[in-house]
């Protein structure tokens, strides 16, 4: 059962008009709080003959008409706390309109006040939505529908005019080989889009949100990614003024990949290379003391890893060559690399060889995934707390909040 307060108590009542701050003709008409449910309900409410602007062209009109609605506002000290008011429909004499008075507490559609949604998007900034469903004592779905309102917002308010250099990664959305792609903006290291699938029609759908956003295909003059035939084919096919550069990290992985096929070809002969995969793949200076002696034991023996081993700093030395020499470089390792007799090591020679122009880009772009590859470190950091999303709408969003909450004015506003 309800209580109401005592009309006679003003301290009460004046602490309660200060947290809403109120402004005519909207009133507080009343308190009462629910013992049962735990919880306060203010009542809002107008003077008989109370003037509102018409939304549309700012005439004064009356209320002729008013519907009841309810908004969770922030708890007061430990209590839920529900507004309530009879919202006012005017019927304009000016512009004929008939229209439902917004109110200032609350955005359209929302059964939530504007200070609710602004705390609980800094709760979902910093831990999981389903963490603060709980904290925040109401259902997850609401809460994934604040997330997506204002995230969606800023997205729409994100300018891309200017953008010409653009970064693609894929990160896994599921279990099952599902991924997003991610497309970033590299000179703000903003992530303009993200999309589900890892395929060339991930490029096409890109394309169609530039054209959407007023920028044509054509002002993206540089794009880094990896060897992927689907994203080589969807650039070629959807942005073919820009020039492609191959990450080089992805460029080494192929590398090291390379070494560990050699040494576990090699280790069913040379049982000494159990065990030591990441002797051959860290860099030397990450390695600690008995493991660089262990390497170094085993760098002078005759051994096919070796040589495997030291193809692969000589790659690592492509990138510190003046880039006047890079190309002369490249051609000399690829000429080692196929005298090798080393079967994974001529294979790689022969993918570096066809990727060879967009490999050597770099000397001119100095473009790399690494921010990406950042980036998905932290989502699939944030999806393992959250233990997995709900649906792939949901990561996208979370992507564009991690990687883009201190760029995003919707999202970095005091009030949403």
């Amino acid at each position: 059962m309800w209580t109401p307060l005592s009309k006679k108590d003003n301290l009460m009542n004046d602490v309660f008009k200060f947290m809403l701050d109120l402004e005519e003709p909207w009133k507080l008409a009343d308190i009462e709080y629910d013992p049962q449910e735990e919880a306060w309900h203010l009542f809002i409410d107008f003077e008989r003959g109370a003037l509102f602007a018409c939304p549309h062209c700012g005439a004064p009109c009356k209320a002729y008409d008013a519907e009841k609605k309810q908004w969770r506002h922030l708890d007061i000290w430990k209590w839920k706390t529900y507004l309530h008011a009879r919202v006012p429909r005017t019927d304009c004499k000016q512009c004929n309109k008939i229209t439902l008075i917004p109110v200032k507490w609350s955005r359209p559609l929302s059964h939530f006040t504007l200070d609710f949604e602004t705390w609980a998007m800094r709760l979902m900034a910093e831990m999981p939505v389903n963490a603060a469903a709980r904290e925040l004592r109401e259902h997850d779905t609401r809460m994934w529908r604040i997330f997506h309102h204002y995230v969606n917002r800023a997205m729409t308010e994100l300018d891309v005019s200017l953008v010409r250099r653009i970064a693609i990664d894929e990160t896994s959305s599921r279990r099952g080989h599902r991924y997003i792609t991610l497309f970033m903006d590299v000179d703000t290291k903003t992530v303009l889009f993200a999309t589900e699938g890892k395929g060339k029609d991930t490029l096409a759908r890109f394309n169609q949100y530039l054209l959407q956003k007023g920028v044509e295909s054509a002002q993206i003059q540089e794009i880094c990614c990896d060897m992927s035939p689907a994203f080589i084919r969807g650039i070629e096919e959807q942005f073919p003024a820009a020039e492609m550069t191959f990450d080089k990290f992805h460029v080494m992985k192929m590398v090291n990949e390379a070494v560990d096929e050699v040494r576990k070809a090699e280790q069913k002969e040379e049982p000494g290379l159990k065990r030591t995969k990441y002797l051959w793949l860290k860099n030397k200076t990450n390695l600690k003391a008995e493991q660089r002696d262990t390497l170094e034991s085993l760098k002078d023996k005759n051994l096919k890893t070796g040589r495997a081993y030291r193809l692969k700093l000589a790659m690592q030395e492509l990138w510190t060559t003046p880039h006047v020499f890079a190309d002369v470089y490249l051609r000399e390792w690829l000429g080692w690399a196929r005298r090798s007799q080393l079967g994974a090591m001529m294979d790689l020679a022969k993918t570096v060889k066809q990727h060879e122009e967009g490999i050597l880009r770099w000397f001119h772009s100095r473009m790399t995934n690494g921010l990406l590859e950042g980036i998905n470190g932290l989502v699939q950091a944030a999806k393992r707390k959250a233990r997995g999303y709900r649906n792939v709408h949901n990561l996208i969003a979370m992507v564009y909040m991690t990687a883009n909450k201190h760029r995003l004015p919707a999202l970095a506003a005091h009030r949403p």
